[in-house]
């Protein structure tokens, strides 16, 4: 009887965490939430990609304050790799890259469309010996002039964990992994330690999911923030740390809730 009693007690918590979460993060915070946009620009956007065919795709997690140049320079310094072209030479070589395990550090990514455009920008990072598992990232730029006068970009990023059929079109195609915030955080983190990013702050972005799905049926989870670097000017290198400007306190609060029950799920 004590068991039953300890484990019945441990259902009631477990349940009280998640109806917690639930109207925190579907009820409480959507009444309060305000988009907590730095760039007030950005509060009227879509925060998801499309696919040619006009697919929901991959969302928006991550960001860019700079120019054009600032971005390519600091991707750079941060060890990512611009993609190359489509065309049938590189189609060829990134085929030859996963079928016989040798490298291709700029093989091509498939396109995506945010507002009717292609990404403008594009880099990978390797995760392997050849291009089937790889970090990428695609950038389109959203306002010609943010708040400080500077272009922004937003992206969105993922882990190409290998390459398969697509769950919805059943062509050949890359999986992701689920934690795209795992992969915005890995991107934050090298162009921070590249001494490429002045502040570093966040924006609203999808908000909490548990259940995505991106353009090719691969399922995501995310907390649903951008993170966004304001870039160095000119690629000069900043020797001190950068600046994080901390989330409001309902955000962080999200979340830390979030975080505990999405690992829960993860595990």
């Amino acid at each position: 009887m004590g068991r039953i009693a300890i484990r019945g007690r441990w259902w009631i918590a477990l349940a009280g965490v998640l109806l917690g979460y639930l109207l925190l993060a579907y009820l409480i915070l959507p009444l309060l939430w305000r988009h907590h946009e730095r760039e007030p620009g950005l509060a009227t956007l879509p925060m998801v990609t499309r696919t040619s065919s006009g697919i929901p795709g991959d969302a928006l997690n991550v960001g860019l304050v700079g120019s054009k140049d600032d971005a390519l320079r600091a991707m750079h310094a941060a060890g990512w790799y611009p993609a190359d072209p489509i065309t049938l030479r590189t189609s060829i070589e990134i085929v030859g890259s996963v079928v016989f395990d040798r490298p291709y550090h700029d093989a091509p990514v498939s396109p995506l469309y945010y507002e009717g455009k292609k990404e403008q920008l594009a880099f990978e990072k390797p995760a392997g010996t050849s291009a089937d598992r790889r970090h990428h990232v695609r950038f389109w730029m959203v306002l010609e002039k943010g708040s400080d006068a500077r272009p922004v970009w937003l992206g969105s990023i993922t882990f190409d964990r290998g390459v398969g059929l697509s769950r919805d079109t059943g062509q050949v195609t890359h999986h992701i992994a689920p934690d795209i915030d795992a992969e915005r955080d890995l991107l934050m983190a090298d162009l921070g330690k590249a001494g490429m990013v002045q502040t570093f702050f966040q924006i609203s972005g999808v908000g909490p999911t548990l259940f995505g799905r991106n353009g090719e049926g691969d399922p995501y989870y995310t907390d649903g923030e951008i993170h966004i670097a304001t870039l160095v000017v000119g690629g000069i290198r900043r020797a001190e740390p950068p600046v994080s400007m901390p989330a409001p306190p309902l955000i962080a609060l999200k979340d830390q809730v979030w975080h505990g029950v999405s690992g829960a799920f993860a595990d």
